[in-house]
């Protein structure tokens, strides 16, 4: 059953210790109104799915520069520097992943697949281990990544990778029917479907609501069984898309 509720009301439950996939590919299709609220909310702990941290008080930069993080797993981090410091400093878990890897293990927890073997990482810290995942305050390595099992499959070693669920998914939707059916905009697409399938409880903060009916079938990004809650945003939240990096001639 798909509820249409404020940003508030859709994070209210989320508790102390929850583990969240959140959708974006840098500030791209970045669920920035639900974060927002999230971060004023006096719970954390939470361990985050996600391909990157935001950028400096911004995305999930919000919930870091609040302390809220205690784990991440993403592919990449190079954008945010509160990140940097809270890793290198010990105060943050950070579990790197492939790319690739990221979105289909998110992919196979949203479809009741517990894993997946794959040729991308044989050979690295990735299917090896050894790989920092916590450091100490003194700059000292205290948690690595462990070995994963590798086995040939057709002629090839591959590693074995497990998929993601979470407790919740928070993504961003360009238009949402009251059905909770999606439709991505673009490149907004990127890992927002993969991570709304991976959520328990799917949060989705929509540019547009539309009646059931309304979207047709090709043009449905992501089927409503996914979808919990929906918040629909104003005028001004919609447009409010930041860049992240500014060109000029």
């Amino acid at each position: 059953m798909t509820a249409l509720m404020s940003a508030a009301e859709a994070v209210a439950d989320i508790p102390d210790g929850a583990t969240l996939t959140v959708g974006g590919f840098g500030l791209c299709g970045v669920p920035q109104v639900v974060l927002t609220e999230l971060s004023r909310r006096d719970v954390g702990n939470f361990e985050v799915v996600s391909n990157n941290a935001g950028l400096d008080g911004v995305g999930l930069g919000l919930l870091l520069n609040s302390g809220q993080i205690r784990r991440m797993i993403a592919s990449y981090v190079g954008e945010n520097k509160e990140f940097a410091r809270q890793y290198l400093d010990g105060e943050l878990e950070l579990e790197l992943t492939p790319q690739g890897t990221l979105a289909e293990r998110m992919r196979a927890g949203g479809s009741g697949i517990e894993g997946f073997y794959t040729a991308t990482g044989v050979g690295t810290v990735v299917a090896d281990g050894g790989m920092p995942w916590k450091y100490g305050s003194e700059g000292e390595v205290v948690t690595v990544s462990p070995p994963k099992e590798t086995r040939v499959v057709n002629g090839r070693e591959c590693v074995l990778e497990t998929a993601i669920t979470a407790d919740f998914s928070i993504v961003r939707a360009a238009v949402a029917d009251t059905a909770g059916n999606l439709r991505f905009n673009l490149t907004a697409r990127n890992l927002n479907p993969l991570a709304a399938m991976a959520g328990r409880t799917c949060i989705v903060e929509a540019e547009k609501v539309v009646k059931k009916g309304e979207l047709a079938p090709d043009d449905i990004h992501l089927p409503g069984i996914y979808v919990h809650r929906i918040v629909e945003l104003t005028d001004a939240q919609a447009a409010d898309k930041p860049v992240e990096k500014e060109r000029l001639r």
